[in-house]
């Protein structure tokens, strides 16, 4: 339950109760407009670290690898801890040369011929979860659909037995985002570790029976002539299931949730007013499920007349900068006909999410099933939200589906546009001049 909103002077950005318990949108205004960069103070030991909240600053420091880092760390658990263990192996913080490097080995194992195969299968799994629901009359959308279909999506490309998806999915929870205040940070600690030594024995597996999956290929994969170690592979997987699971799963749930509460959005889609991918697009602006990115200074440099010194934390917010007014028209409307719609969801520059793609055909396939098999649905109980200072979500959406049986023999209609931005080119990023990557 929101309480009230924190003032810039009060808030604390490193804590996740501050997520959990009010809502931000009038303290984003704020900053946007009277402190674009402002300094989160240390608290209770933990150290400060500057916050950007436009959304042409939040570019720029994306694209900016002269006077940032993201090998210190790109999230505030990693950077307040002291660095990264990843960092020079894990591609979201490694940069340069073995940033490239990794980055092509990634896209080819994550190519177009197999991301293909794997978009049939969601539309498959995804269907099928809608209809399940619709004939129970109503489910906990987060556990019975946005809580399988990433998780099995994921874990099929990198060959993760399906007696280990709850498992996995779990740990994945704890790691990142829950719900439950009694998870502390040693807790998450735990999650993380279990998902890279599971990974770990994943590896040894492939090193001495060689399989045509993500770890398969990884394991033959090379830099420069020496083979990728053992733990740079643990530490890629570790990030696909992480970023290929939470940030989807939560944007699905998200999905559902505005569009109930949004009934004239829902007719528009129902009814073919607006494109899927323009839809898709919104979802993500509004959703934003990733709150920010970070980054560590470097060389030291000024923004808006702040002097930012080698050492400091920069933080890039896209909570704000998805509602950026310099930027979008009416940022507070949930417009599903936006257009253009130059949302920071996958993050932007070098580090642009290499599972973009797979994200938009798990919301495009989400959405289309819903439009074809629905009438409309309404959310039937409170939704908590999850715990924490990096995802924002809700960890439950129990909601009743209102059927619509001219769908039950309906094929999923085609009409996703663009599909030369949607496939991905042989660098990952879409076929322009912005390479737009996760960081």
């Amino acid at each position: 339950m929101t309480v009230h909103t924190p003032t810039p002077d009060t808030v604390d950005l490193g804590d996740p109760d501050t997520f959990a318990n009010h809502d931000l949108g009038g303290l984003w205004r704020t900053l946007r407009d009277t402190a674009p960069v402002h300094w989160n103070p240390p608290v209770d030991g933990r150290r400060g670290f500057w916050v950007l909240s436009r959304h042409a600053d939040i570019m720029a420091a994306y694209r900016d690898d002269v006077h940032l880092t993201s090998e210190r760390g790109n999230v505030l658990v990693t950077l307040l801890s002291g660095g990264d263990a990843a960092a020079g192996r894990m591609l979201a913080v490694t940069d340069g040369h073995r940033h490239h490097e990794l980055r092509k080995i990634l896209q080819r194992v994550l190519s177009p011929s197999v991301l293909r195969e794997v978009a049939a299968t969601v539309r498959v799994d995804t269907r099928r979860l809608i209809r399940e629901a619709i004939e129970t009359g109503g489910c906990d959308f987060a556990e019975r659909i946005a809580g399988r279909v990433p998780m099995t999506t994921v874990a099929n490309l990198l060959g993760v037995p399906e007696q280990d998806w709850d498992h996995l999915l779990a740990q994945t929870r704890t790691a990142l985002s829950t719900e439950d205040e009694d998870v502390d940070e040693v807790d998450s600690e735990m999650a993380r570790n279990e998902i890279l030594m599971y990974f770990m024995d994943m590896v040894e597996e492939r090193r001495e029976a060689p399989r045509d999956d993500v770890i398969g290929r990884l394991v033959d994969s090379s830099i420069d002539g020496m083979p990728l170690s053992d733990e740079d592979v643990v530490l890629n997987c570790y990030s696909l299931i992480i970023g290929g699971n939470e940030t989807s799963r939560l944007t699905m749930i998200d999905s559902v949730h505005t569009l109930a509460a949004h009934p004239e959005q829902w007719r528009r889609l129902k009814h073919g007013e607006v494109s899927i991918d323009t839809a898709v697009d919104e979802v993500l602006r509004w959703a934003s499920p990733t709150m920010h990115f970070g980054r560590s200074v470097v060389r030291e440099h000024e923004l808006h007349g702040v002097r930012l010194r080698p050492g400091e934390i920069v933080t890039l917010w896209h909570a704000s900068g998805n509602r950026d007014e310099r930027v979008f028209d009416r940022p507070e409307v949930f417009d599903l006909g936006r257009t253009p719609n130059r949302h920071l969801a996958f993050g932007y520059g070098p580090h642009f999410c290499v599972g973009a793609y797979l994200a938009r055909v798990e919301i495009a396939e989400l959405l289309m099933a819903l439009r074809d098999f629905t009438t409309g649905f309404e959310q039937t109980d409170e939704s908590p939200r999850i715990r924490s200072n990096f995802l924002t979500g809700f960890a439950a959406l129990p909601v009743r589906f209102r059927p619509d049986h001219r769908g039950s023999t309906r094929s999923p209609r085609t009409e996703r546009g663009r599909p030369s931005s949607d496939t991905p080119c042989a660098d990952g990023g879409p076929p322009t001049s912005d390479r737009r990557e996760r960081a």
